[in-house]
């Protein structure tokens, strides 16, 4: 098979997994344009319309998801083969993609990128992150890092931290203003600052534990915002009272920009995990890379 055609055909698989000729591009560091220009060529190659395209959605003919069934294991086995091959190398190379929340990505990954880095110059890694849910297979990552319990069905996990804290935060000048609460129940009268959850499009609601008792409240949000570190500047900005992950306030609490209220209250959320699909054959760089954020 000339190396065209073949290019082609991994153009075309691309784009159907990823739903879009933008996203497909992202992926494979090329522009939009210079997709759509390849699957041209292709259908005019074959003869045979392989998308059916619209301004809203994109999906393979019936042709084109013929073809597609007949692919995919033949791209499974060069993938696979590729991977036998780098276990021959001395050196681990190639590029990781990562997809992580936001809070583990700042204060648990990247910490360790830079030894990680200077151990293994010859491996690149893409860390994206998202506070979604994602289908890391669907998406192409090699990894994600999540909450334990959030993570996806037949997946190897790795633990990679211990449990988070929570903190119940504002500014000195908010509580000179509007009172500091005692006790949960006070929160009501208060000017709170939440949380949406970007997959579920939920409002967190937020949970205290205290002598071996929880309890949740949904608590009125004045502002609502998907972004832990918005909420967070948020908060520094004198907006109202917020429960943020310990090691996203830790800098402006020992600042003074920040003060802790209703200690003895907050919930620790679980350790965060690396996760993997269990059929995935690693490679030399991403079990490097795997030890890299277990040490």
């Amino acid at each position: 098979m000339d190396r065209d055609l073949w290019s082609g055909l991994a153009v075309f698989a691309q784009i159907v997994e990823a739903g879009s000729f933008t996203k497909a591009a992202a992926r494979m560091g090329q522009s939009a344009s210079a997709l759509s220009h390849a699957m041209r060529s292709l259908e005019t190659r074959l003869g045979v319309r392989l998308l059916d395209r619209t301004t809203r959605s994109l999906a393979p003919t019936t042709a084109g998801e013929s073809l597609l069934q007949r692919l995919r294991p033949a791209m499974l086995s060069v993938d696979e083969a590729l991977g036998t091959l780098d276990q021959a190398r001395d050196k681990p190379a190639g590029r990781i993609r990562i997809n992580a929340h936001r809070p583990a990505a700042v204060h648990v990954v990247l910490p360790k990128l830079a030894p990680f880095a200077l151990s293994y110059p010859d491996v690149a890694v893409e860390l994206v992150v998202n506070d979604g849910l994602v289908d890391i297979t669907a998406e192409r990552f090699d990894c994600g890092v999540r909450h334990e319990g959030e993570l996806q069905r037949d997946m190897i996990s790795v633990r990679i931290s211990d449990p988070v804290p929570l903190v119940f935060v504002a500014t000195r000048r908010y509580l000179d203003d509007h009172g500091t609460p005692q006790t949960p129940d006070d929160l009501g009268r208060h000017r709170c600052l939440c949380y949406r959850y970007t997959s579920s499009g939920t409002i967190h609601v937020w949970e205290f534990e205290r002598g071996g008792r929880s309890l949740e409240r949904a608590i009125p949000g004045t502002f609502v915002t998907n972004d832990v570190d918005l909420m967070r500047d948020a908060t520094v900005a004198g907006l109202g009272i917020a429960c943020l992950p310990l090691p996203h306030a830790q800098r402006h609490l020992a600042a003074g920009e920040l003060v802790e209220i209703l200690s003895g209250w907050a919930p620790t959320l679980p350790p965060n995990h690396l996760y993997y699909p269990s059929r995935r054959l690693p490679s030399a760089a991403f079990r490097a890379f795997v030890q890299a954020m277990r040490d």
